[in-house]
């Protein structure tokens, strides 16, 4: 393995010539892959024809979603990746909860990154292109761009320099069958996930600042199991607070001898201002009522106390708005 960091977004190699995951870096033929793998499908209980909108306003079945990936690096590295998930969630939230974060971090990071080649891939086939580049946020790519080198883990070594960049928080739900779902916000890089008796959030290039922030009802909700709209209502705090997020991460990226050391600079920077914008009760319930839309709770509803917005959890633990 070289040294060399297969960085896609120099050249915006994102037309499926080469692996989603390591580039060129390998010689084995390249093959399309789907993005929610088989053993997935067949927990979920899905045919794999069930459909999700991408931000094109394209609706794709789940087994039209493939990306890449040279035969080597699924083979020897996604493969056992994969075969580590599924076993433990084949045993619920005993398996998840025991789960190393990293390889939770590397698989979700993988859907993740997915998505982005997928959406990727369409900008650039559609020639949304202007004279500088893709029309896409620089902040965007360098984030995207980060979150490939760190999944490049999965495959090679990548070491984080005493710092995770992830929150991950893994919790245990009542309803031992509970269906399978997820929610995804690429720009935030925020994803939950809930399947049998466990539910999954995390926040994947955040440096760990949104558990932080939600630590206190995080202690108090402690082993608990939660109800299904107590685990809509956790995401929804967790997928506003990561909009709230006012900082772009930056890393110093060092190859050597084949592995990749990240070291996280210090998100204060210059800045003397909060890590996270102003929590405005109004937004946030806005947030809740999409999570909450299985219960019918509207937004009056939810809001009828302007500063104090109803909650499954007592004492509900807000952050105090200004």
């Amino acid at each position: 393995m070289n040294s060399t960091i297969y960085q896609p977004f120099k050249n915006f190699d994102f037309k499926y010539k080469n692996c989603f995951l390591s580039g060129d870096i390998f010689s084995s033929p390249i093959e399309e892959i789907n993005i929610l793998p088989a053993w997935l499908l067949e927990v979920a209980n899905f045919s794999g024809e069930e459909q999700i909108k991408l931000l094109d306003e394209s609706v794709r079945s789940y087994n039209a979603l493939k990306v890449p990936c040279s035969t080597e690096v699924l083979t020897q590295f996604i493969q056992p990746l994969e075969d580590k998930i599924s076993a433990a969630f084949a045993k619920g939230y005993a398996g998840v909860s025991e789960l190393d974060e990293v390889d939770l971090f590397r698989w979700i990071g993988k859907f993740m990154y997915s998505l982005i080649y997928i959406e990727m891939n369409g900008a650039v086939r559609l020639q949304q292109l202007s004279d500088d580049g893709l029309n896409m946020s620089q902040g965007l790519m360098h984030k995207f761009g980060n979150l490939n080198t760190m999944i490049q883990g999965i495959y090679r070594d990548v070491v984080f320099e005493d710092f995770t960049p992830w929150s991950i928080v893994v919790v245990p739900l009542e309803d031992k069958d509970t269906a399978f779902s997820f929610r995804d916000e690429i720009n935030t890089l925020t994803f939950s996930l809930k399947l049998k008796d466990f539910g999954i959030i995390a926040c994947l290039q955040d440096n760990g600042t949104n558990k932080k922030y939600h630590q206190e009802l995080l202690d108090q909700i402690g082993g608990s199991a939660l109800s299904a709209p107590q685990f809509e209502e956790l995401c929804a705090r967790f997928f506003y607070s990561a909009y709230l997020f006012n900082r772009l991460p930056e890393y110093a990226i060092m190859p050597v001898e084949g592995a990749i050391y990240v070291d996280a600079m210090p998100l204060k920077g210059t800045f003397n201002k909060p890590l996270f914008d102003h929590w405005q009760h109004k937004t946030y319930a806005q947030v809740l009522q999409d999570f909450w839309k299985p219960w019918g709770h509207t937004l009056f509803e939810i809001i009828k106390d302007p500063t104090k917005p109803i909650s499954y959890f007592e004492p509900a633990a807000l952050p105090e708005t200004n």
